[in-house]
């Protein structure tokens, strides 16, 4: 299917204005040939033969045919095609976002946000540009050069044949010229979104840069990217204005046909100077189209090229979505939690292997391991952001997946280390996930995530704006406010994944305290790399490479002597004093020494 078949199919149910407006073109082009018709009248029958009667009546309908086309014109522009323009671009760029809401993070993955973004503004601008221009310009050059065609046949058949021998010329180059450009223009646009890539990551990791003072090397490399592009596009230019002169003097040729052999036609009596005049007028109804053409073409060949990485986003397969007969969860879940035989791989390689544990509602169950173990995979597996390849897991006794996700989530409360903060205010920012939440519980949930303190302090209280992704506040009261909205949800499960990994013991000390004490009920699902954080967990899972390798509470497994005593001797500098022993399964005991090494 074409790109602009698939535009067409695309906006069904939108399409009556558009359609419209295609119609109002296709009369006025169509209309264009009127005057000229009556010129050949005005010469034929009142100048020539000298008879004033049909004058005033042929002007006066020259002048009604003018207006009447100058007011259907501005209809078509103004009350049909840009609207609908707009509207195009609304509906897809609605399109768009809502397929990359429903989508999973394996899809952002493969679509970095630079990426997204240049084909949520610049592609779509230009689905508003052909929506808007190329299709009426389309339109009216195709119908202009058939009814003048066909109108100049009749006037005189051999002089338009000899015009016509310069049609296949154009349509020959033409054909050059959108073999060459189609491929560049490919080019181009990819050119444009590793630029657009760039300079995103460039701007989000702006700290990182200044902090490694590479804005010399940012600055070298996106020059780079920047000048990628300027070559490509100035070779795109290039190439037209190789083909834009030739098409200009083959469709100039026509005026030279027509001054010559119609003159001759003139002179030897063949035609009479009101079809001489009329043929004069209309050259350029059979020019000009064809003058337009290779623009249009360049056009659509642009088009082509954005609506494919449109369509790219647009009709990408959906991540996880609900499954038939998926229930919505209407009361609130007990937290009640059970893995059962759950493995998943991710990309080919194996994150989760044989990952069985269960947690009664109201336990807190602590999860410990090295950097890429598999921690933070599993809790996406109990909010559904994954799909386990085998096993289960089960919220209440029923599979996650039997409920519709929504619904799901909107149960569990969830705080990560890498905070992601809105550009909105801190009350906004906490009442995130219920927007409806009085002040009066938003400050409660602050003051139980310590955030009550230097949120009070803040220039405008709750009110402050935090600024993009919060950068104005430091690591720890992001964290803050983080784990005060995932509180303010009072979630039947709470998952903080390294919650307070920035902010100081004596406050990690405090959080606990207020976590113990919650005025509702839930199960806490808390992963983090300081031993402290787990004691009082009912349950302490000790993960390496997918794996549970040890399992208890904190006495039980200080009591194994194995892992998680290491990395409880590490943190406590106890190795002077008794030197532990690894226990079983020692082959990974260097990852955990470098995990409880780094803290």
């Amino acid at each position: 299917m074409s790109q602009v078949a698939w535009l067409w199919n695309h906006l069904k149910g939108k399409r009556g204005r558009f359609a419209a407006g295609i119609l109002f073109s296709g009369l006025t082009s169509g209309m264009m040939i009127i005057n000229p018709m009556l010129s050949q009248k005005l010469i034929d029958d009142v100048i020539t033969p000298g008879n004033p009667a049909p004058l005033v009546p042929l002007l006066l309908t020259m002048f009604i045919v003018q207006v009447t086309r100058l007011c259907m014109r501005y209809i078509m522009h103004n009350v049909f095609l840009e609207p609908m323009s707009s509207t195009a671009m609304t509906v897809l760029r609605g399109d768009m976002y809502e397929m990359v809401q429903g989508q999973d993070y394996r899809f952002l993955h493969k679509f970095p946000t630079g990426n997204l973004m240049t084909r949520m503004t610049q592609d779509l601008d230009m689905v508003r540009h052909v929506v808007a221009w190329v299709s009426f310009a389309f339109v009216d050059s195709v119908v202009l050069f058939i009814f003048a065609f066909s109108f100049l046949l009749l006037v005189n058949w051999q002089l338009t044949l000899c015009l016509a021998v310069v049609t296949p010329l154009i349509l020959l180059v033409s054909y050059r010229f959108i073999k060459i450009i189609r491929p560049r223009f490919m080019l181009l646009r990819q050119k444009l979104t590793s630029l657009g890539t760039a300079v995103t990551e460039n701007i989000d990791g702006n700290r990182v840069v200044k902090a490694f003072a590479r804005e010399d090397y940012e600055i070298g490399n996106f020059e780079k990217y920047n000048a990628e592009f300027r070559d490509v596009s100035c070779g795109n230019a290039l190439i037209a204005a190789r083909y834009q002169p030739l098409l200009e003097l083959l469709s100039n040729i026509l005026v030279i046909i027509t001054l010559v052999a119609g003159g001759l036609f003139l002179i030897h009596g063949r035609m009479s100077a009101g079809q001489y005049l009329a043929f004069s007028s209309l050259t350029w109804a059979l020019a000009n189209p064809l003058r337009m053409l290779a623009v249009i073409l360049a056009d659509l060949q642009r088009f082509n090229a954005t609506a494919a990485m449109i369509r790219e986003v647009v009709e990408a397969p959906q991540g996880f979505h609900d499954k038939p007969g998926a229930e919505e969860l209407s009361g609130r879940p007990a937290g009640d939690i059970e893995f059962r035989g759950v493995n998943l791989t991710i990309n080919g390689n194996p994150i989760l292997q044989d990952i069985s544990f269960k947690a009664a509602p109201g336990e807190t169950i602590g999860i410990l391991g090295s950097t890429g173990s598999g921690k933070t995979s599993l809790i996406n597996l109990l909010s559904h952001f994954y799909e386990p390849d085998s096993g289960q897991v089960f919220l209440d006794g029923k599979d996650v997946r039997d409920y519709t996700m929504s619904s799901l989530r909107r149960h569990i409360g969830l705080a990560m280390q890498d905070v992601f903060l809105f550009s909105d205010s801190v009350k906004g920012n906490i009442a995130y996930g219920m927007p409806d939440l009085d002040e009066e519980t938003i400050m409660k949930r602050a003051a139980q995530a310590d955030a009550h303190s230097f949120i009070s302090k803040m220039g405008e209280g709750y009110e402050t704006l935090v600024g993009e992704r919060g950068v104005g506040l430091s690591g720890g009261q992001r964290q803050r406010i983080a784990l005060a909205r995932a509180l303010a949800m009072e979630p039947s499960v709470l998952i903080l994944d390294d919650t307070t990994s920035a902010v100081d013991s004596e406050t990690e000390q405090y959080i606990q305290n207020q976590l113990r004490n919650l005025d509702f009920p839930c199960t806490k699902i808390i992963i983090a790399q300081r031993i402290s954080s787990f004691r009082g967990a009912n349950q302490i899972l000790v993960m390496d490479k997918g794996r549970i390798v040890e399992r208890g509470s904190h006495e039980e497994l200080l009591a194994n002597r194995g892992f998680y005593y290491h990395i409880w001797s590490l943190q406590y500098n106890m190795e002077g004093r008794e030197s532990p022993s690894p226990g079983p399964g020692d082959a990974s005991f260097s990852s955990f020494s470098s995990l409880g090494g780094g803290l």
